[in-house]
């Protein structure tokens, strides 16, 4: 199986503007390396907001519209999330476009009660796993990165390589430095956190500190707290040597969710 190239656009998102965000994130694309993932942050078009009504898109919307055409342009999968009204509900919706038009979407599970998020929008209730040249891969939303057993494996064919796209703020950027490479640990997989900078409408800052992890923890990519493109080749043979090399998967213990 071949490696995977992937890259990570840390930025700023300009406060409820889906043109100017489609703008500069597209301007940002076409200076990314040649890639066969590039990820944008959570809310990409808006910046994390609780506006739901008056800012949701639908699925043929001109954000999908634009993801379509990027993708297509670009040769790479762009994933991001973004706000989707459907059938008079509202969702934290990332999306999966591939370069032939085709897509998969993920409806944010946990949604951040401190601010409300709950009250705005409707939970996800199915996990989604997609398979990109060879490799599973199971993309999740910021908040989900609290909770392992969404994030869980359950069984060693459930994927390689688990990824959030975020709004994580500053003040909790321990949390998302610790929490990232125990998922990484506990699944043996790689782990990809992408997560914004700058300040949103709501005063909020963001530091990034994007990373991507190996799956014995390890630091494979740190962004820092800049804007930037940050790309990372993830070796599928290396994955399956520690694997087999050390099998703790064998030993998890099995489990169901109820409401999925």
């Amino acid at each position: 199986m071949q490696d995977l190239t992937l890259t990570l656009v840390q930025d700023r998102i300009e406060w409820h503007d889906h043109a100017a965000n489609r703008d500069h994130f597209e301007a940002r694309i076409a200076e990314a390396p040649t890639s066969d993932l590039i990820l944008l942050p959570e809310m990409f078009t808006t910046g994390f907001s609780l506006d739901s009504f008056q800012l949701a898109e639908s699925m043929s919307g001109e954000s999908i519209q634009w993801m379509t055409r990027v993708a297509r342009d670009s040769g790479a999968v762009i994933a991001g999330s973004l706000i989707i009204e459907e059938e008079g509900r509202y969702y934290n919706r990332l999306v999966w476009m591939r370069p032939d038009g085709s897509f998969a979407y993920y409806d944010k599970r946990h949604l951040f009660r401190m601010a409300d998020e709950h009250r705005h929008y409707s939970p996800g209730d199915e996990r989604l796993v997609v398979n990109l040249n060879g490799w599973r891969i199971c993309p999740l939303v910021c908040y989900d990165l609290r909770f392992p057993v969404w994030s869980r494996s359950r069984s060693s064919s459930g994927f390689e390589l688990l990824l959030y796209v975020a709004n994580w703020p500053q003040k909790r950027r321990l949390h998302w430095q610790r929490l990232l490479p125990a998922r990484a640990i506990e699944n043996l997989s790689y782990v990809v956190g992408l997560n914004r900078v700058g300040s949103d409408g709501n005063g909020i800052d963001y530091s990034g500190d994007s990373a991507v992890y190996s799956p014995q923890g390890e630091p494979l990519l740190e962004a820092g707290g800049e804007p930037g493109l940050f790309s990372c080749t993830l070796s599928h043979d290396e994955l399956a040597s520690y694997r087999e090399n050390f099998p703790a998967h064998l030993d998890a213990d099995a489990f169901t969710l109820q409401g999925i």
